[in-house]
């Protein structure tokens, strides 16, 4: 089984469309085979789930996803687990036992604008910039 893994670092991305990047893990027999990481090609609506469907990809795992695009996938046959709050690592080791839970997507409509790869401004508040490692791209 091929999955991809919404990326943002070592974590899985809250946004899958506009994450920087996708960790494709190809599993046989419950053992991880290959893995590599792969740039994000961009957000265009209904570009993603068609870019991962040609490379073969069977399942995806994100935070969050929009309701058009689970449809997309589900149209074409990938799996979605959203509300997943992990390092990747983590990630791998659960699907590795099949362990791994999904849960409600992390996004609301609209909340992935300025998220990741176009992200220009920080979504905190001004007087809590402390968690925030980057306040423009």
């Amino acid at each position: 089984m091929r999955v991809a893994i919404s990326a943002d670092g070592d974590f899985v991305s809250a946004h899958f469309g506009r994450c920087p990047s996708f960790t494709i893990v190809d599993f046989e027999n419950d053992r991880v085979v290959k893995r590599e990481s792969i740039g994000n090609p961009g957000h265009q609506p209904g570009f993603i789930p068609q870019f991962l469907h040609s490379r073969g990809v069977e399942c995806i795992v994100c935070g969050g996803m929009g309701m058009r695009a689970a449809g997309l996938f589900n149209e074409i046959g990938i799996q979605t687990i959203v509300g997943v709050n992990l390092k990747i690592d983590e990630v791998i080791e659960q699907l590795q036992k099949g362990d791994l839970k999904g849960g409600e997507s992390l996004c609301k409509p609209g909340s992935g604008r300025g998220y990741g790869l176009d992200k220009v401004e920080c979504d905190h508040p001004e007087e809590d910039m402390s968690n925030c490692d980057r306040k423009e791209v």
